[in-house]
């Protein structure tokens, strides 16, 4: 099939789809990798798609999963489109080729929201200028919140990750017939979407599906069950119905989400309490993925890329103004920080010599940064594993006042998408189209040849640097300037 054909069509096992050409690239949208998750299913593992008669459109965005707007602050700063409907398990796919001989590498992109928002839906995660640049981009919609990761005693857990593993397998597959070659495929993910693919490399089922992996400020993780299972209790409790997926399958779609909406509300990653997230399975995920990947028991031979943003806390802290008022607190809040992280004295001041200047939240946050992702990131890369893992930092600082080099900032460069209107919305105006440029090009030669550009972490050395001295545990690095040219001021 010609990429230049206005409506491409591609023959996959369940039935044609066709989808456009836009900007000389093939762009599928929506296409179902497994059956709607509705009714007695909607808790239950993905099941296998029913063939289709004729030609599918995939013209538009699939259906997202069912999910709570963000609130407030957040709203403005974090696109998340809906897109109603019940067929949420579906994929995406840009192509300059779509042709089976094609052979191209391919990125699987998975979004980030706690696992309780996010879609592939958002402009910035648009792939255009992956396939432009020679690579077929798939970013996957999988379920979301207590339909995901809520635990029950009559319905496997873990479900996102089984939606996950499945929208891999139709990649396996079917992306040949799109241009792309199995046996190069790299996933990659942000917060929830790295921490996913953390789960990914340690789950036996997973095995094969992918050659390399990247996790952009996501650390692998399994949540206590006792924690993910009290947020399904408090939601029973509220909606006055047994704590089953039988019993939750039976409530109205919003009130469902309501309530999640409302036991979720004092959790967070700084704040600790009831949360959604991945667990120790039998048959997903038999052990905790970051132990089991720093001694290699799981996904030895599978190269790394990782890193983190310089201030990811700005983004959990400065739009609700806890940024402000920890700082009020004064030492309390980085005695507080420090006993919550479980970092010693040590540990604060070698942080006082590296920022110098720093306040209160600011110190705060690190610790916390530290606990959550450079750390267990750190350990991963570090461990005696034979494949190479990269390192990298992004400090540039976003023209969005109090957000600095937040979690989350890097996503528009990595994908080229800094012209998207969402994009300055965390970025501000006049965000570095040199920066995306440099950091697009090093996602796309990782996913084509494994090399992004620099040397793999040699257990010594610093993190390449995006836009900024990696700082954060380098005191030899300064203190970078505040950002000019608001579009908003955030406490």
């Amino acid at each position: 099939m010609n990429a230049k054909d206005a409506r491409p069509q591609v023959r996959t096992a369940h039935g044609v789809v066709e989808g456009r050409t836009e900007r000389g690239i093939a762009v599928f949208r929506g296409i179902p990798y497994a059956a709607p998750p509705v009714g007695p299913a909607a808790f239950a593992a993905p099941a296998p798609l029913a063939p289709w008669d004729g030609v599918r459109d995939a013209g538009a965005f699939g259906p997202t999963s069912p999910k709570v707007p963000y609130a407030g602050p957040f709203a403005t700063l974090l696109s998340d489109p809906e897109v109603p409907g019940d067929d949420c398990l579906n994929l995406n796919v840009w192509t300059p080729d779509p042709a089976p001989g094609a052979g191209l590498p391919v990125l699987v992109w998975l979004h980030g929201g706690a696992l309780t928002r996010g879609s592939s839906a958002c402009p910035v995660y648009d792939g255009a200028a992956f396939a432009r640049d020679g690579v077929v981009l798939v970013s996957v919609n999988y379920r979301l919140g207590v339909l995901g990761y809520g635990l029950f005693p009559d319905a496997p857990a873990n479900r996102g990750l089984r939606d996950q593993i499945a929208a891999l397998e139709w990649v396996r597959d079917h992306i040949r017939a799109f241009g792309g070659d199995p046996a190069r495929v790299t996933v990659f993910g942000e917060s929830a979407g790295a921490i996913s693919i953390g789960a990914l490399l340690a789950a036996p089922r997973a095995t094969g599906l992918f050659t390399r992996a990247v996790l952009q400020s996501g650390a692998p993780e399994a949540l206590p069950r006792d924690r993910v299972r009290t947020v399904v209790r408090r939601m029973a409790s509220l909606l006055k119905v047994p704590a089953t997926a039988r019993a939750f399958a039976d409530v109205d779609r919003r009130t469902l989400l309501a309530a999640q909406d409302t036991v979720l509300r004092r959790s967070g990653p700084l704040l600790g309490g009831p949360a959604f997230g991945l667990v120790t399975d039998p048959d997903t995920l038999p052990e905790d993925p970051l132990d089991a990947l720093v001694h290699g028991r799981a996904s030895a031979e599978v190269p790394l890329l990782m890193g983190w943003t310089t201030e990811e806390y700005r983004l959990w802290l400065a739009p609700t103004g806890a940024m402000r008022r920890l700082d009020r607190l004064g030492p309390v809040a980085v005695s507080l920080a420090r006993r919550r992280t479980g970092k010693d004295r040590a540990a604060v001041r070698a942080l006082r010599a590296a920022l110098p200047g720093a306040g209160p939240a600011e110190l705060a946050g690190q610790l916390f940064t530290d606990r959550l992702l450079r750390d267990p990131l750190r350990a991963l890369a570090a461990a005696d594993r034979p494949a190479p893992v990269h390192l990298y930092e992004f400090g540039w600082r976003s023209g969005v006042p109090g957000l600095g080099a937040c979690h989350a900032l890097e996503i528009g460069f990595v994908f080229d998408t800094l012209a998207v209107p969402e994009s300055s919305w965390l970025a501000g105006p006049d965000a570095p189209q040199a920066l995306a440029d440099e950091m697009h090009a090093a996602w796309v030669a990782y996913a084509t040849c494994g090399d992004p550009g620099w040397a793999p972490y040699d257990g010594a050395g610093r993190p390449k640097e995006f836009g900024g001295p990696a700082r954060v545990g380098h005191p030899q690095a300064g203190p970078e300037g505040e950002p000019v040219s608001p579009t908003r001021v955030l406490p």
